[in-house]
């Protein structure tokens, strides 16, 4: 059985040892050392037209824009590897603790080279993991747009141009790399990535001014005149919809919601403790809430990584295999971000409680990860994603006990 692009999928490739155990841990040790750096930093970065470049910078230094590429890539695996899941959604959460704007494009950056590990061919599997193994290129996933949307005009054997614009394009003129998909002229939908520094595009950061996630740039950029070759494309059309990728994704911008929640706890403990209210029998209730709440988020995070570990080696299968329990993980991954969701809203509530105004006042940091919270738990498709979890369970006769 091959990987896209004919890499065969053989017996020493399976049984290659996983990246060390302490590796790993070193990596998770260095990020909730930087998390507290960045969360002393962010408050500089969060205002219009900022972006953390001197943070992800020190990201790749540190071998964090390789980390998700395979180990025989040089990375860690982390995000391709099912093994290694658990250890990328407490990465990302890390992360999200320290700075819930760079949570964000980072886990973007790890979405884009999950999509080439998955559908790309062996070529460019080899040219993309090297630009961000060896040259520090930052990806992305750019796929929002209005209504006019973007489309791919053929111009020639295996050239396109493209026609309008995404938003939300995190890391705008930061992001060297972006997964920018779009129509063909059939109506399917193609997966492609645009070498940002190699073309012009026209960026208005005019349409970014949201009340939180300031400093993730998500500007509106016209791509109208790029022309790419079909080296460019990822994957066939269609591909990016596919399941069980398309859901099982948002277990990991859940990791970095739940970050934003922890942060929420830290500062409001810290609060209290410097006011000497600890002993208030409402502030300790309050803050048992909180901890209930937060110590379920990390079971959905562990939860999730183990029903990813188990359904199969790669995160979500390989493309040429049906899985017959992809509905299972997609309903699973979909009650997990619903859950967070909740677990981050109820945190951000019990965290007013406790603090009252004075954490709503800038420049307390907690008025910055409350917006910046707010904004970046509106994620798409929400009703349907809680409606898929109840249309899941009602097809099934399963107990209870045993239905996931």
């Amino acid at each position: 059985m091959p990987f896209p692009g004919g890499v065969p999928i053989t017996a020493e490739l399976l049984t290659l040892p996983l990246t060390p155990k302490p590796a790993i841990a070193e990596l998770l040790q260095l990020a909730v050392q930087m998390a507290d750096d960045f969360a002393a930093q962010a408050a500089a970065v969060d205002e219009p037209g900022a972006f953390p470049a001197n943070e992800f910078e020190q990201l790749a230094k540190a071998g964090f824009l390789a980390a998700p590429l395979r180990v025989t890539l040089g990375g860690y695996g982390l995000g391709i590897e099912a093994a290694s899941i658990h250890d990328l959604l407490r990465l990302l959460k890390h992360i999200g603790r320290g700075n819930l704007a760079i949570g964000r494009v980072y886990e973007g950056h790890v979405n884009a080279l999950q999509l080439i590990q998955t559908f790309g061919t062996a070529e460019q599997i080899e040219r993309y993991g090297r630009e961000a193994r060896d040259q520090h290129k930052l990806f992305g996933v750019w796929n929002a747009e209005d209504a006019e949307g973007l489309h791919l005009v053929p111009i020639g054997p295996n050239r396109y141009r493209m026609e309008g614009a995404k938003t939300f394009c995190s890391g705008g003129g930061y992001v060297e790399r972006p997964f920018v998909n779009g129509k063909l002229p059939d109506g399917s939908w193609q997966m492609c990535i645009v070498p940002m520094d190699e073309v012009r595009t026209a960026c208005d950061r005019t349409w970014w001014q949201p009340m939180g996630m300031q400093a993730t740039a998500s500007y509106k950029i016209d791509f109208t005149g790029v022309e790419l070759g079909a080296e460019a494309l990822i994957g066939q059309p269609g591909d990016y919809l596919r399941q069980p990728w398309l859901t099982a994704g948002v277990v990991r911008f859940a990791a970095v919601q739940l970050g934003g929640a922890e942060a929420l706890f830290d500062l409001t403990r810290q609060y209290l403790q410097g006011q000497q209210r600890t002993e208030h029998p409402y502030q300790q209730e309050r803050l048992g809430q909180m901890a209930i709440a937060l110590e379920s988020g990390n079971l959905w995070l562990r939860g999730a990584a183990d029903r990813l570990a188990d359904y199969d080696v790669q995160f979500g299968g390989t493309p040429q295999v049906v899985h017959p329990h992809q509905a299972r993980l997609v309903a699973y991954a979909n009650m997990m971000r619903t859950a967070i969701e909740q677990i981050c809203i109820d945190t951000m509530q019990l965290c007013q409680r406790s603090v009252g105004t004075r954490g709503l006042l800038s420049p307390h940091a907690m008025e910055r990860v409350i917006r910046d919270l707010t904004l970046y738990l509106r994620q798409p498709a929400f009703d349907a994603a809680l409606a898929g979890v109840g249309s899941y369970a009602l097809a099934e006769t399963t107990p209870a006990s045993r239905l996931w």
